[in-house]
């Protein structure tokens, strides 16, 4: 068995065809200037393009550059996940594949790591003004909702860009989430942390897999993840419906003992959809607790790797490369 490299890449990919020629072309010349054996684990998280065949095609030409593929989508963090379990360096960085997070930052993570003896070293974004008004808007409020579920230790603008010693990847692969919210979870830990600062840039080709949608379920599974506060909100929303209901029941007897009619329908119709409205977000967040807990005792795994190029007796199962296409630019 060959020794472990000093330096591991993780790079969660998605249908990333048309990113993939501009990361190698940018992430190899870094890597190479590193004074650091190394390796680049791409992550292919079920991608329905040619994603995978054109890492295999670029592996001709990069002998360290490795392909670990999962059976289906399974998610960004359970492909963090499994570059986590799959990387072999002392250092394990992971970053995105579209270029917002530079590549020339991971040698000053790995100095920065190297001269203060840090556990961790977390890519904090100093410059968003490539993102929309509207996404650093509610990147800012997640990230404030987050530093008061976790804690100060949570830095500021810090996604998915880190450097973690390998004892931090031991600790992260003896524990039991399902789904782990790495930004908010590595922090929790404790571990000695430092920052480097970079601006973040726009995105090389495609579109990007982080719509309104998945930022919507990750503030929500960072938020039920990390506190019980909504099964408390319900409980005060319980409450302060039962005393609106005591204050009805107040009004009413008044009304009745001083003879005057008690308004009809309308006031009674808008109590009971006030206190049905109450009870079912109530139910609702009661569930999503519970099935939390359902799926954590069912114990299933949250993704399957179905090849690594590092398994010599594997035999990787890719489609073909397509004819080449002009990688779109955003607007």
């Amino acid at each position: 068995m060959t020794n472990p490299p000093g330096l591991s890449v993780v790079i969660p990919m998605y249908n990333e065809e048309l990113v993939i020629p501009a990361l190698v072309a940018r992430l190899r010349p870094v890597l190479d200037a590193l004074d650091e054996t190394y390796e680049v684990v791409a992550v292919d998280d079920g991608s329905a393009d040619a994603t995978a065949a054109l890492v295999e095609k670029h592996r001709l030409e990069w002998p360290q550059l490795r392909l670990v593929r999962l059976r289906r989508n399974s998610g960004h963090q359970a492909a963090l996940t499994a570059g986590f379990h799959r990387a072999r360096g002392e250092f394990v960085v992971t970053i995105d594949a579209d270029l917002q997070d530079p590549p020339e930052t991971i040698g000053d993570m790995v100095r920065l790591s190297r001269d203060e003896n840090l556990d961790v070293v977390y890519g904090v974004r100093s410059d968003r003004s490539t993102d929309t008004i509207f996404k650093r808007n509610t990147a800012g409020l997640y990230y404030k909702l987050m530093r008061r579920i976790v804690g100060p230790d949570l830095p500021q603008q810090a996604g998915d860009f880190r450097l973690v010693r390998r004892s931090v990847v031991d600790v992260l692969r003896r524990m039991g989430d399902q789904v782990p919210v790495y930004r908010l979870l590595i922090p929790s830990l404790g571990f000695t942390s430092g920052t480097v600062s970079y601006v973040r840039e726009k995105r090389v080709a495609g579109e990007t897999k982080y719509p309104l949608r998945k930022m919507i379920s990750l503030a929500w599974d960072s938020t039920a993840d990390f506190t019980a506060a909504p099964l408390r909100l319900a409980t005060w929303l319980g409450m302060t419906a039962f005393a609106g209901s005591l204050i009805f029941m107040v009004f009413g007897v008044v009304v009745w003992a001083n003879g005057t009619v008690i308004p009809g329908w309308t006031s009674l119709f808008l109590a009971v959809l006030l206190f049905a409205a109450v009870q079912l977000i109530c139910l609702g967040l009661l569930g999503e607790y519970i099935a939390r807990i359902y799926r954590a005792l069912q114990n299933r795994p949250a993704f399957q790797i179905g090849y690594d190029s590092a398994d010599v007796t594997e035999t990787p199962v890719v489609a073909a490369v397509p004819a080449q296409r002009t990688p779109a630019t955003m607007p």
